[in-house]
């Protein structure tokens, strides 16, 4: 089957009124401190909806640069850009519209699929994540073995398949790119954005990557693939989350890129050993009180997208009674979780 590559001109973005609001930071915001101060957030209008359909709901609304952005405005854009990933072109371009993206272009090759949403200052490529429907996607979720990898070590069989059917297009599409390069992608399209953004550092293309932002993307190659290329790389798993935790890493597999946690309550930091099992526990007894599963609950790209809202409010709330930004850094917290404080000012990590 050939590939597809769907664009259409770009058209006037929409007015501030029109639009969900998460707003790029102003330059000078940065005069008091080297971390960011973001604009207030605006109450967001109407969804983008078809007929019979879930709304797609997006708040944010870049005006900016996305390295302007905080870390918590840019995890939840890219979130909002691999959820809108999902949907068709039409649907796509008047959400992305919404964010502050005009220009997209959607790519199709026997089911393997991405965007590229484009506006003045940044480019980004969002994969599209398992398709149901897709036997594609279904045959690359299920192919667990591994093989060589273009780099070096060893890649999953069925994720490498899926970049191999649709690299050749993202790369002639890039060939031209001047502007900061992004990655994204949930669940197989976090696994596939991550093999892209790795390839663009052996293409020929003049694009690497300034960031990968990957929500519950399983395990993609063994240690010495994925740590052969270094980029910045934010990996978000959300509580009990069970596509994180395969393919098993007693065949090998090891995740890359720095881990963001999201605890059972929506809270961000990053637990390990005897407090994340801890957590994962009472996330899995809370959820048979909702009469759900929460390893497959967990994996909703929607599970990922309100933390992350209500972080970025609660931060904007802070930054304007006089508080600061974190930057990443703040929330690699071992066996703590980062709350956003109340009262305003820094964000400290609860104990």
């Amino acid at each position: 089957m050939q590939g597809q590559i769907q664009n259409r001109p770009e058209r006037t973005p929409p007015t501030s009124t029109e639009r969900y609001r998460v707003d790029a930071t102003n330059a000078t915001a940065r005069a008091r401190s080297s971390r960011v101060r973001p604009h207030p957030m605006t109450v967001p209008p109407s969804p983008v909806q078809d007929q019979g359909e879930r709304p797609i709901e997006v708040s944010s609304d870049i005006g900016g640069p996305i390295d302007q952005l905080s870390f918590l405005q840019r995890s939840l854009l890219f979130a909002e850009l691999a959820m809108i990933a999902y949907n068709d072109l039409n649907e796509a371009e008047r959400a992305a519209s919404h964010v502050g993206f005009p220009d997209v272009t959607f790519f199709d090759h026997d089911g393997s699929q991405a965007y590229r949403f484009r506006n003045d200052h940044d480019c980004v490529i969002a994969c599209r994540g398992t398709e149901p429907n897709e036997w594609n996607d279904i045959r690359a979720d299920v192919s667990a073995s591994a093989v060589v990898a273009e780099t070096v070590g060893k890649v999953h069989r069925g994720f490498k398949r899926e970049v191999d059917d649709l690299w050749p297009m993202l790369e002639t599409a890039l060939l031209g790119n001047q502007q900061p390069l992004w990655f994204c992608g949930h669940s197989l399209g976090g696994a596939m954005a991550t093999i892209c953004a790795g390839r663009c550092f052996l293409s020929h293309i003049n694009s690497n990557p300034s960031g990968l932002y990957s929500y519950g993307s399983p395990r993609v190659g063994n240690k010495r693939y994925i740590n052969y290329v270094k980029l910045e790389h934010f990996r978000f798993v959300n509580n009990n989350d069970i596509v994180t935790r395969v393919p098993p890493a007693w065949m090998g597999y090891r995740h890359c890129g720095t881990e963001i946690y999201l605890d059972r309550q929506g809270r961000i930091g990053q637990l390990s050993g005897t407090a994340r099992r801890l957590d994962r526990w009472r996330g899995f007894l809370a959820g048979l009180v909702r009469r759900q599963i929460d390893h497959f609950s967990d994996h909703s790209l929607h599970a990922y997208i309100q933390p992350l809202l209500d972080a970025a409010q609660t931060e904007q709330a802070s930054v304007g009674r006089g508080g600061m930004t974190p930057d990443a850094s703040e929330f690699r917290v071992t066996n703590r979780t980062v709350s956003l404080p109340a009262h305003g000012g820094r964000l400290d990590p609860a104990r």
